[in-house]
């Protein structure tokens, strides 16, 4: 977990999912264990197995550049996870690095304010930990997990309503955890306490952070089976907040002309009741 051994247990997690074939390696017979051996990985990253070792157990958090980018390399890291790779290098080289709690996450100024000016668009602002900080009324017509005080991960995992919101539940689930690894300070203990229990609440949260996919958030299209509007097909916008520790702006839109667009239109309509179109569960 972070704050322990994060930079070991990147790299142990990401070890197991490599296919020996994959990495240009004889696949004979049966395999004592998932993915690469250690010193498999090492020889194709051109380390001692000594070496990688002590990375693996904590012993040494210091390794080069070259190093981090011949594992990357090894390990068929895409750029996001290599560039995770090389942040918890840094964060373990620092003496007690980042074990120290972030303040609790303020809208941004002006957020709500900005998000109640775009009428029949759905918005709400995030924080790194995302925690829904701000939302306009159609965001909570969309969904309840869009409110203030509501922590989206949390959400996916743990309310039974998300698995008949999202008809594509499991690639919502796999995405909320990999993007919560990749934008969250993996130090902050008030994160820890938050995988810490939903690790314990849901096999399929902790399954998908034990394998240490990093996914930052980006535009894409995402699908919704609304119990009023029926089913929406939505584009998903990210926009990061200048100034703010990670505060991001999502916000959705329907493309012009199609049945999403008209259902949308009529559930963010001016003077719907946006509380009693999608009661809590």
């Amino acid at each position: 977990m972070p704050g322990t051994n994060a930079l070991g247990s990147f790299i142990k997690a990401r070890r197991a999912l490599v296919r020996p074939e994959d990495a240009g390696l004889p696949a004979l017979g049966r395999r004592r264990v998932a993915g690469l051996r250690r010193d498999e990985l090492a020889a194709l990253a051109g380390v001692s197995l000594a070496y990688l070792t002590r990375l693996e157990q904590g012993r040494d958090r210091n390794p080069s550049e070259q190093v981090l980018d011949a594992l990357g390399a090894a390990l068929r890291l895409d750029a996001d996870l290599t560039t995770h790779l090389h942040a918890l290098a840094r964060d373990a080289s620092r003496p007690n690095g980042g074990q120290a709690r972030r303040p609790r996450d303020r809208p941004a100024p002006g957020a709500g304010s900005l998000l109640d000016a775009w009428v029949g668009i759905p918005a709400y602002l995030r924080g790194r930990r995302f925690d829904v900080l701000a939302a306009n009324g159609p965001a909570m017509a969309l969904a309840p997990m869009y409110r203030p005080g509501r922590n989206l991960v949390r959400d996916v995992f743990l309310d039974p309503g998300a698995r008949a919101l999202f008809p594509q539940w499991g690639a919502v689930a796999a995405g909320s955890a990999a993007a919560l690894r990749a934008g969250a300070d993996l130090g902050d203990p008030a994160l820890r306490e938050l995988v810490e229990e939903l690790s314990a609440a849901s096999e399929d949260f902790r399954r998908l952070w034990e394998r240490h996919d990093v996914r930052p958030t980006r535009d894409e299209t995402k699908e919704f089976a609304h119990p009023v509007a029926g089913p929406l097909v939505l584009r998903r916008h990210s926009l990061t907040v200048g100034g703010t520790d990670g505060q991001v702006v999502i916000a959705y839109q329907a493309e012009p002309g199609t049945p999403s667009a008209a259902a949308l239109a009529r559930l963010t309509a001016p003077g719907q009741d946006h509380d009693a179109s999608f009661p809590l569960p």
